[in-house]
């Protein structure tokens, strides 16, 4: 807080912008969720807002962190409809494997994959890396969720105290909203597009629609996350 006093906000932000992402992919019919950097349960979850539209929704939960992981296998143990995933998000093809093998997720189907507020913790290689394995084995019609730390020259002071605050084992990799913008590849961005975490509507506009091409935001001072949602083109509306 003292090396970046909107941090509060800005995670109160991301959770909201992630609950209302998921409600909005979950009425455009999608039944099936990967939550890549899940972190400890809270409530709303995922399952629990895609369940609001699709009771029988299915969730891979997907982190290495062996608190996560136990806790969250504890707390969801006698729903048959979830998976939880110990993996380094670094090892894109033991997530796509484990995936395939989980019986819970059908990447032939449909999909949408998050990635909230996790991206900045790999190095930009890793990070495009995974994106892009993943966003190759979603079938047409899929969602691509995300929320990532932007970094600019009004940032820089504040991302190295963050780091500091963090420790010497963890290195931010915040990049310029071009970048993160590309993690979209050709996936089509529902508006109102690519955006700074704070500045995001609580929900979704119904009937949304996406649009070609990812709109490069501008990068206001201190803006931590841009977030977004993107579609992969093909498959029913």
């Amino acid at each position: 807080m003292r090396a970046m006093p909107d941090a509060a906000r800005a995670a109160k932000a991301n959770r909201a912008f992630l609950t209302a992402a998921v409600r909005y992919v979950a009425g455009q019919g999608i039944g099936q969720y990967v939550d890549i950097g899940a972190g400890l349960p809270t409530s709303p979850n995922v399952h629990e807002c895609a369940r609001e539209a699709i009771p029988e929704a299915r969730v891979a939960y997907v982190d290495n962190d062996p608190v996560v992981v136990s806790h969250t296998r504890a707390l969801l143990a006698t729903d048959e409809l979830i998976t939880v995933i110990s993996a380094d998000a670094r090892e894109h093809r033991a997530i796509l494997s484990a995936l395939e093998l989980s019986g819970i997720i059908d990447l032939s189907e449909p999909v949408c994959v998050l990635f909230a507020s996790m991206l900045h913790f790999l190095a930009d290689a890793d990070a495009d890396a995974l994106v892009a394995a993943i966003r190759k084995r979603m079938a047409p019609g899929s969602y691509l969720v995300l929320s990532a730390g932007c970094l600019d020259d009004s940032n820089l002071t504040a991302r190295e105290g963050v780091e500091s605050a963090y420790g010497a084992r963890t290195v931010l990799s915040g990049r310029p909203p071009a970048e993160i913008a590309a993690y979209f590849g050709d996936f089509e961005l529902v508006p109102p597009g690519l955006l700074p975490v704070t500045e995001w509507p609580g929900g979704v506009p119904e009937g949304a629609q996406p649009r070609p091409g990812a709109q490069e935001p501008s990068a206001p001072a201190m803006v931590m996350m841009l977030a977004g949602i993107g579609r992969k083109p093909g498959g029913d509306r």
